[in-house]
Parts: C-alpha cells; sequence; structure tokens
C-alpha cells in the first residue's frame, strides 16, 4: 500500500504561515491532502465549511479539502484520521499538510513518522517548508535558536510578507538563510501566494511512489563553490563557508554547518554501517539532516540515506544512478559539528578496515 506523504509548515510566530496555509488549501493540487491544525481558533482558516462535524474531528473545507485538528496527540489523529476513511466514514486523502505551532521543533514529528509502528507503514515524511518573516526575519533568528533549527531543516524557505521589505534587505535575508541552509531552495513570498506544486512531493518519492529527481533532493552541486580535499585520499568535502557572512556573537545560527562530503571509492558495507551507527549515537543530536547517495561496494544501484537527528529511514536502492557520476555524495547540515570532525571520523573506520584486512592476511584454498 503506497505510504501517505506528510510534509510540515513550520515558522516562527508571526512568520504568516497561516496567511500562506489560507492560499494553499484554495488550490485544486490541495484538494486530496488533509490539513492537520493545532486548533481551528487559533489558526484561522478562513475557508472551512462543515460537512460532518462529530466532535469536530474532520470538516471538509469549500476549496474541498479536508481538515482537521490535532487532538493533543499526533499518533492518535493520523490513526483516527486513516481509521475513519478505511471505513467509509471520511473521504480518503493523498497527502497530510500538518501546521505546526511557531515554537515547535520538526524533528519529533520526523521521528514519530519514521518510527511509530502504527504510523511508519502508511505515512512517510515528505519534507519541511518554513516560512520566515522577511520584515522580523533576521530579528528572529538572532533571537530564538527554534528559528534557526526551523530554517536549518527545511526543504523549503518561504520568504514571505517581501511587499513589506525593499530589495536590500531582502537579499540580505536570503543570504543569512543561504548560510543556515544552502541546499533548501528560498522562495519570495508575498499575500501568501505560493503554488502548492511546489512545496508538495518534495522528498525522496513522489506521491505514486515513484523516484523522485534525487539530485535536486539532495542539491549537492550547491557546494561545488567550496570545495576543501582530504590530504589522506578518502575523500573531501565541499564546505558552504560561514565565516563569509558578517560575525555576530548573539547569533544562534553560527553554530550552523552545512557541507558536502565526498568519498571517491565505494564503501564497504560494514564500515558504512559503523561509521553511521556511531555518529547517530554520539553526534545524532547535532546532525539536523544527513542527505546521501552512495557507492556501496559490492552494489551495482545506489543507494539514498535520509536521516534526522537520531533516526534514519530504511535506505533505498535506485534503478540507476542518476548521473555518471558514482562517487558517494552526503550532505550534511549539523550545529556544532564541522566537516573536520566528520571526514576524521570516517577516515578512523576505513583505516581500521585496511588494517582488519591486512591482518586477516589471504585466504588459502
Amino acid at each position: 500500500m503506497a505510504q501517505i506523504p506528510v510534509t510540515l509548515l513550520t515558522g516562527f510566530l508571526g512568520s504568516g504561515k497561516t496567511t500562506v496555509l489560507n492560499r494553499l488549501v484554495q488550490q485544486p493540487d490541495m484538494a486530496d491532502a488533509m490539513v492537520l491544525i493545532n486548533e481551528f481558533g487559533e489558526i484561522g482558516l478562513d475557508h472551512l465549511l462543515v460537512a460532518h462535524s462529530r466532535e469536530d474531528v474532520v470538516v471538509e473545507m469549500s476549496s474541498g479539502c479536508l481538515c482537521c485538528t490535532i487532538r493533543g496527540d499526533l499518533v492518535r489523529t493520523l490513526v483516527s484520521i486513516l481509521d475513519a476513511a478505511d471505513r467509509n466514514e471520511a473521504r480518503r486523502f493523498a497527502r497530510v499538510v500538518i501546521e505546526t505551532t511557531g515554537l515547535a521543533d520538526p524533528t519529533p514529528i520526523v521521528h514519530t513518522l519514521a518510527t511509530h509502528p502504527a504510523l511508519k507503514e502508511r505515512y512517510r515524511f515528505d519534507g519541511v517548508v518554513t516560512a520566515i518573516d522577511s520584515r522580523n526575519g533576521e530579528a528572529t533568528l538572532g533571537a530564538h535558536v527554534e528559528a534557526v533549527k526551523q530554517a536549518a531543516m527545511a526543504e523549503r524557505l518561504l520568504m514571505t510578507k517581501t511587499d513589506l521589505v525593499d530589495e536590500q534587505a531582502l537579499a540580505q535575508l536570503r543570504e543569512r538563510l543561504y548560510s543556515i541552509n544552502p541546499v533548501a531552495q528560498v522562495m519570495p513570498v508575498s499575500h501568501g501566494e505560493v503554488d502548492a506544486r511546489r512545496i508538495l512531493d518534495i522528498g525522496l518519492f513522489t506521491v505514486d511512489g515513484k523516484i523522485a529527481d534525487v539530485q535536486k533532493w539532495l542539491a549537492d552541486e550547491r557546494f561545488n563553490d567550496h570545495e576543501h580535499h582530504d590530504h589522506h585520499g578518502h575523500g573531501h568535502s565541499q564546505d558552504c563557508d560561514h565565516h563569509q557572512h558578517h560575525h555576530d556573537v548573539n547569533r544562534h545560527d553560527d553554530q550552523i554547518r552545512a557541507f558536502c562530503f565526498i568519498i571517491d571509492d565505494p564503501i564497504p558495507d560494514h564500515v558504512l554501517t559503523e561509521w553511521l551507527d556511531v555518529l547517530m549515537s554520539l553526534l545524532g543530536v547535532s546532525m539536523l539532516r544527513i542527505k546521501g547517495i552512495l557507492n556501496v561496494e559490492g552494489q551495482e544501484q545506489p543507494i539514498v540515506i535520509h536521516g534526522v537527528q537520531h533516526v534514519f529511514h530504511p535506505p533505498v536502492a535506485l534503478d540507476a544512478w542518476p548521473s555518471d557520476d558514482r562517487r558517494s555524495r552526503i550532505v550534511f547540515i549539523t550545529r556544532s559539528i564541522g566537516r573536520e570532525t566528520i571526514e576524521q571520523s570516517f577516515r578512523i573506520f576505513r583505516e581500521a578496515d585496511a588494517i582488519r584486512a591486512t591482518a586477516a592476511g589471504p585466504v588459502l584454498g
């Protein structure tokens, strides 16, 4: 059974995400969507039309989009709306959009979707869309670490209220957002107007279960201008250099690092598993996002990995490489962990494996 994609729409208080959601639910591409919100009264959707409101669990909007309140527990809500659809008590839906509170950390929701036994077979995480107030975004990012984390974990960054600021302010905010998250697509938004097709099906899979454009999903080409080679020959990183931006000791995003780690040779499967296990167990809280396409020794097909902090989604084997480039490429977005730490850790595991192989000696028949 095809998994239902879940998109998280987040943004700090006053970021304009409610206006964005009001525009989204009116579009045809959202007609088969279930929108989960915290409280109808808080978000103030303009287009609600109650079709069946048993305890206000599910309402149908005038656009045809379905809407449901998160009643305390996200798991219970997601299970109940799916059960209602299975029993034909509610119209079926093909996707879910969750509007989070302004102070919300997206990570627990992603963890829940990836690990909860009642959800992981029926739902899949598609991506984070974060709204940033163009007028107050700089101040918000400087004052609130939650806002920085929301930006760092996003696939799409919506610069809202662009009609209220000049081009210089927009350029400065865009540069700062790039320094936090160079792999996210930054989209200027005025009056909440955004094409739903640009923020849906942005993960590894499309809504029909097909593999999406992996190179766009990975976005590793955005690091090409910042290449740093590892002198030991095991790989190198292309780094988004944050030091080129003006430094402020009060900026939370000065701790964010983004880089693409490239490994030229095929990776032994056990080395890859051991290395990633150690990274997740020791540094997981600082690993905001990990996305990669890997050349694993003995495998003809490329393997795609995707992790959010402590949780790795199951690896996916692609049918074929998306280009002639057969190198492993892993994009990291971390907090307080530099690329040197990642490079050194991989080097240690690779060299330890070579030592073990030498000690074992040739196998004689």
